[in-house]
């Protein structure tokens, strides 16, 4: 078994064993788990990038009001190698060919009405991941909130994400819903 394979075994295993185990031994709220995985949705067609053949898989798992977030992306064009990239809860759904349809980034001082909302690693889920030389890249968070359910998106951008929250140009997206 690959090294990547070994980490997204691990990855899954300890995510669902905290699922399952953490509210027993903790006595506290419910956990839920969301899975996302497929073929990237191209949000620029007709230009080649280095997702055009990517699929990607998304887990959370949501418990005491706390997120932990695991983005594994594969079949990453390996002409990327050493590339950073900004990955980021969207608010909108994943529609292909239309980058603006996923919407802000997801905000949680937002949501609560917070006016300004600050915009950081604590306020939205940032997944910024650096591709392998075997065209992989991993990336995990843990925010201290519980994204709300609804038809949501990971958008991938074309840069690393900034301290301001921007990361470029809309790259590629995966449908996440829940």
């Amino acid at each position: 078994m690959t090294v990547p394979k070994i980490l997204a075994a691990t990855t899954a295993a300890v995510l669902v064993t905290a699922a399952v185990c953490a509210p027993a031994a903790a006595g506290a709220g419910t956990s839920a788990v969301v899975v996302a995985h497929g073929n990237l949705r191209d949000l620029q067609l007709g230009t080649a990038g280095p997702f055009d053949q990517a699929r990607a898989r998304v887990t959370m798992v949501q418990l005491d009001g706390r997120s932990r977030v695991v983005l594994q992306v594969r079949g990453i064009d390996r002409s990327a190698s050493g590339r950073a990239f900004g990955a980021h809860l969207h608010t909108g759904p994943c529609v292909t060919g239309n980058g603006t349809a996923a919407g802000p980034h997801y905000n949680s001082d937002a949501v609560a009405g917070r006016v300004p909302p600050r915009v950081d690693a604590t306020t939205e889920v940032w997944l910024d991941f650096t591709v392998s030389g075997a065209g992989t890249g991993t990336a995990n968070t843990t925010v201290p909130f519980t994204p709300l359910p609804g038809k949501r998106s990971v958008v991938i951008h074309e840069m690393p994400t900034d301290h301001h929250g921007a990361a470029g140009p809309r790259q590629t997206c995966l449908p996440v819903t829940w």
